[in-house]
């Protein structure tokens, strides 16, 4: 499983917390589109590297860390073929997986602490799509992206 990463400045020691949980569960291959520096963040910069690269098919799933994990939800939904949720509880997070096959999973550090941050990425990462009516739900909803 190949997994895309970025933070912004509200949300680096999650971030960090996040890519130790990955490595302790084996899931190494973790790049890291954050910036560098804490000021200035454009948040909607790094969930467009992501999203990209998600899009591409140079990663498998995102995930995008800041305050409430909707601005990145907002900038990641942008870009064609994307569907990112924001989740602040493991259940969603399994069932936006599982159901509307959603590649990108945005999560608040403002909202929701390291350990449950933990549990939900564990719960989306885990989680597959079901494809059969939901196939059909999806296919609909990115047929959006041509009006």
């Amino acid at each position: 499983m190949r997994i895309a990463i970025a933070n912004d400045h509200t949300a680096k020691d999650l971030k960090d917390a996040v890519v130790a949980h990955l490595k302790e569960k084996n899931i190494t291959d973790v790049k890291d589109f954050s910036p560098q520096r804490e000021e200035g963040i454009e948040y909607p910069d790094y969930a467009l590297s992501v999203s990209k690269a998600i899009a591409a098919g140079e990663h498998d799933l995102g995930l995008l860390l800041c305050g409430t994990g909707a601005g990145m939800s907002i900038a990641a939904n942008k870009v064609k073929g994307i569907r990112a949720v924001a989740c602040s509880e493991p259940y969603t997070a399994r069932l936006t997986r599982q159901h509307n096959n959603t590649q990108i999973l945005c999560i608040g550090a403002r909202v929701v602490g390291i350990e449950l941050a933990k549990m939900i990425v564990d719960e989306f990462l885990s989680a597959e799509f079901e494809g059969g009516r939901h196939q059909v739900r999806v296919e609909k909803i990115m047929s959006f992206e041509k009006l």
